[in-house]
């Protein structure tokens, strides 16, 4: 048996390394949590976010995420498309991004508007893996103004359900490009991979 010197990677992540440092579910997206967070996420539930932080804090190795922020840093949301912040009335993401911080009394600063969205795409949940990665190619992007307050530093990127990755990956690649240093992705709930 020979030292193994580093991880041992998929295929794809050694052709495509992921932009991740790391990543934490809280959750397998099955029920009764599908149904929770399904209610929270479509029916209006702002409610439901301060118990899903909490629920996430319990996950070992959240907590350890947030303890490691600096007052330079950020945590920030998966930022919704117009359209659809326009329809469900708030962003989820958001929520939770917030309920996390005050949670963890992290210094780190909280934004919903540093990663955009400025592209609406189909919804994820009707593409398959490749089409997702697809769907959501140039959706994102910083704030070209305030790029400069990303250099150097450590982001956790919040989102509240982690299906193939492609959103997340997608947006962190963003955030690495404007000079971010460390990118993870803190999620409430991971679908099953497929």
């Amino acid at each position: 048996m020979g030292l193994r010197t580093g991880p041992l990677l998929c295929g794809a992540c050694a052709v495509q390394p992921s932009p991740l440092d790391g990543a934490v579910a809280g959750l397998h997206y099955a029920y009764p949590w599908s149904t929770l967070i399904a209610g929270y996420k479509f029916g209006g539930q702002h409610g439901w976010a301060g118990f899903f932080a909490g629920l996430l804090l319990q996950t070992p190795g959240t907590a350890e995420v947030f303890a490691g922020l600096s007052p330079q840093d950020w945590v920030l949301p998966m930022p919704l498309a117009v359209q659809r912040l326009q329809t469900r009335g708030f962003n989820q993401a958001w929520e939770l991004c917030v309920e996390l911080a005050r949670q963890t009394r992290t210094p780190a600063r909280t934004d919903a508007g540093l990663l955009l969205r400025v592209r609406h795409t189909r919804p994820q949940s009707q593409l398959k893996r490749k089409e997702r990665l697809a769907n959501v190619k140039g959706a994102f992007q910083v704030d070209p103004l305030r790029a400069a307050e990303l250099q150097g530093r450590r982001v956790v990127l919040v989102d509240d359900v982690m299906t193939s990755g492609a959103s997340i990956y997608t947006a962190a690649q963003v955030l690495r490009d404007a000079g971010a240093s460390h990118v993870t992705a803190v999620v409430l709930a991971r679908t099953a991979p497929t």
